[in-house]
C-alpha cells in the first residue's frame, strides 16, 4: 500500500514568524498535531503540538521550536517505508512531496489507524478452516 492512499491532502501550514500562541490556537481549531512550516513556497520545517506544549513563552515564534531538517516522502512511498522513516525520530509526521510540491502529510496516527483497521479484517472461511486444522488439540 502507498502512502498516497492514507495521507491527509489538506496540509495545514504556518509561517516561521507566527507566534507559538497563534500556532497552538490553529492546531486546536483544526484538531491537528503537526504544522508544516513554510517560507513562501518552500518547506523549512515541522512543528508538533508536543514542541509547542513545552513552550512557556507563547510570544516566541514557530522558528524557535520547529524541527528544521524535515524527513519527507513521496506519494509512491510504501507504508512500510514510511514507518521505517518515522521510526526513531522525535517528529511524528512525514510531509509528502510530488517533485517540489507539498501534496500531503502522513502521521504516526495515520499508520496506527491503518494497522488497527487491518486487524479488523475478516478472515475468509477457507483460511479459518486451515488455521483450525493446524492448531494442536489439548486433551
Amino acid at each position: 500500500m502507498r502512502i498516497s492512499e492514507i495521507m491527509s491532502k489538506d496540509v495545514v501550514k504556518t509561517g516561521p514568524g507566527r507566534s507559538i500562541g497563534e500556532a497552538r490556537e490553529l492546531m486546536a481549531r483544526r484538531h491537528i498535531h503537526h504544522l508544516v512550516v513554510v517560507d513562501g513556497a518552500r518547506v523549512v520545517g515541522v512543528v508538533s503540538d508536543r514542541d509547542i506544549g513545552k513552550a512557556r513563552d507563547t510570544s516566541r515564534t514557530v522558528r524557535d521550536l520547529m524541527v528544521p531538517d524535515v524527513v519527507a516522502a513521496r506519494p509512491t512511498t510504501t507504508v512500510r517505508q514510511a514507518a521505517n522513516l518515522l521510526r526513531g525520530r522525535t517528529i511524528g509526521c512525514l510531509p509528502v512531496f510530488d517533485g517540489d510540491h507539498l501534496v500531503g502529510i502522513v502521521t504516526t496516527t495515520d499508520l496506527l489507524d491503518l494497522i488497527g483497521r487491518g486487524a479488523e479484517r475478516t478472515v475468509p472461511e477457507s483460511k479459518r478452516w486451515t488455521m483450525r486444522r493446524r492448531a494442536p488439540t489439548r486433551r
